[in-house]
């Protein structure tokens, strides 16, 4: 396929829509000016368009394969990544004093979201990268920070992060591998890591696993994990990749999609490691290195719904079928109501989740930048919306992608498949879609719901605004968002968590569904008479009522969902 990235909306998007403007205005991020950002954009889509799309089908048809205990990676991934670690893309949010360039989170999201696009399964690779950075910048004593953070900042080294073992996938606390003093400072880690992204590979100088493991004083379940800087190969007294440590790849997942990805089983034989963080508090650090991957996983499935979109807006504008029921129209399958409909879904689901993902980067920079708690309250709600949302419309729109095609999306030569088999996992991985919901409901509701009351409130005062110049926009906006406030409301006064969470999914589809129309308002606010207004006008007319149906689904509560038992599921 052609991607060309969608630097316009980009731009569009952080001056109008959501906010940036006040991150550049910050002390913190006062380098991020708007000749800055403009070039940041059109380089990192220059990067994409030119070097890492062209990748997009040798990752799919030429996969990562383990060959004599050496991990072998897609034809032209070793030549992307050095092109994205020389460009300093991946530590574009590091700290300067570390080698990076201490740009706003918001800005790397938008470059990852390109990435995305391009080629999803080399960009998982920095993304991992990004989010240890992220943790051992928190949590890593400063001789680890001295070691580790400049190399991984250069892309010199790349990281993962091993949290799932096969009896332990979403309940991390039933882990066994264990980590056992060596009596020098270190620990040997002896454990199975299984859905291990980027294991290893072939282009890096070394690997550096963050893995979780229990010191034998570890009480049980989450209580008791720590966190361990584990690398391939042990750094010398200079720094440089030594000895080999004891750990390997034992095999490499045959997946449905995300074929240039390496996703390994990873075997520790009382290999070498390093504490990160207090003891027993690894779970913390690691939640930091998984709340920066989540959004970028959210931002993954926006980046595939673009491309997707991309794909089937440009065969729609040549495949010709049949007699064209516009008057003077293009003469392609465009021209038909249903083909217009999908292409308009696909392209406002995408503008929806986007602005959200945004939104979230500018709360997280904005925390950062202020050190105010309710930005850092914002930017936590936000993030399982981001991710659970972006990954839906990805998989949705890249679904749709395939109908838009026909016959011709069900054959793999066309690529519009890939998007789909690829995009899949972003649903899973970083926390099931379905357990970012339940954290939605839970966790992210312990402060009685001020941060979503705090949300609602802007959505309405933006409606209130907009009812002079857009009203038959802005009356449905102001009127499902106090629908959702009243569902707030009664989630929070349920008492057993069940009851919240039979609805969790729900509610988080409703939420993202009122947010995606005060942003699509907001859009059109900014624009006047335009495309984007248009856009916003068929998303708050047919996809947002979506949130009355949702929300009925919450107050249903969880007596029907139990109602029926594992046996009448049985039933034949």
């Amino acid at each position: 396929m052609v991607y060309r990235a969608p630097v316009a909306e980009f731009q569009f998007l952080l001056d109008h829509v959501v906010g940036f403007p006040d991150v550049a205005a910050s002390a913190l991020f006062r380098e991020a000016t708007p000749d800055l950002t403009r070039a940041i954009l059109s380089e990192a889509a220059k990067l994409c368009e030119e070097v890492l799309a062209p990748l997009q089908r040798n990752g799919d048809t030429c996969g990562a394969v383990l060959e004599n205990g050496v991990v072998r990676c897609s034809p032209g991934f070793a030549e992307g990544y050095r092109a994205i670690a020389e460009g300093g893309w991946i530590g574009m949010s590091a700290r300067p004093e570390d080698g990076g360039m201490g740009l706003p989170h918001s800005l790397t999201t938008a470059v990852n979201d390109m990435m995305s696009s391009a080629c999803l399964s080399l960009q998982l690779n920095p993304l991992m990268t990004q989010g240890q950075i992220e943790a051992l910048e928190h949590h890593a004593s400063d001789d680890i920070k001295a070691l580790y953070l400049p190399r991984l900042i250069s892309g010199a080294w790349s990281g993962t992060m091993n949290l799932t073992e096969p009896q332990a996938g979403s309940d991390v606390g039933a882990l066994r591998t264990r980590a056992d003093p060596n009596g020098d400072g270190t620990y040997a880690i002896t454990g199975q890591k299984i859905f291990i992204s980027w294991g290893d590979n072939d282009f890096t100088e070394n690997v550096c696993h963050l893995v979780l493991a229990r010191l034998p004083d570890g009480a049980p379940g989450t209580r008791g994990i720590s966190l361990f800087m584990v690398p391939k190969l042990i750094p010398d007294e200079n720094g440089r990749p030594g000895a080999r440590n004891r750990l390997k790849v034992v095999s490499l997942e045959h997946k449905m999609g995300l074929h240039g990805s390496p996703t390994a089983v990873m075997e520790y034989d009382g290999a070498t490691g390093w504490l990160i963080g207090e003891p027993h508090a690894g779970l913390k650090a690691m939640f930091t290195m998984m709340n920066n991957a989540r959004l970028g996983v959210g931002v993954q499935g926006i980046g595939q719904a673009e491309a997707a979109f991309q794909q089937a807006l440009a065969h729609a504008m040549e495949r010709r079928q049949g007699r064209s029921p516009v008057h003077e129209g293009t003469g392609t399958i465009v021209d038909h109501a249903d083909v217009r409909r999908m292409l308009a879904t696909m392209k406002a689901e995408t503008f929806a989740a986007r602005a959200i993902a945004l939104s979230c980067a500018v709360a997280t920079d904005m925390a950062r930048a202020t050190g105010d708690a309710a930005w850092r309250a914002r930017a936590a709600f936000l993030t399982p919306i981001a991710k659970a949302f972006g990954t839906d419309v990805g998989c949705e729109v890249a679904h749709l992608g395939v109908q838009v095609h026909g016959g011709m999306g069900y054959i793999e030569e066309t690529g519009a498949a890939q998007f789909s088999r690829d995009v899949r996992v972003t649903a899973i991985y970083e926390g099931t879609n379905g357990i970012q919901a339940m954290d939605l409901v839970a966790r992210k509701m312990t402060d009685g719901g001020e941060a979503a009351f705090r949300l609602l409130d802007e959505v309405q005062a933006q409606a209130e605004a907009a009812r002079a110049g857009l009203p038959e926009l802005a009356a449905p906006v102001w009127e499902a968002s106090e629908t959702l406030r009243e569902t707030t409301e009664w989630l929070l006064s349920q008492d057993g968590l069940n009851e919240r969470f039979a609805g969790a999914v729900a509610y988080l589809r409703a939420f993202a569904r009122v947010l995606g129309g005060h942003l699509h308002l907001k859009s059109a606010l900014a624009e006047g008479d335009g495309p984007r207004a248009r856009l916003a006008a068929f998303y708050i007319r047919r996809l947002l009522p979506e949130h009355a149906a949702r929300l009925a689904e919450v107050r249903a509560g969880a007596a029907d969902v139990y109602a029926l038992s594992p046996d009448d599921l049985a039933a034949r």
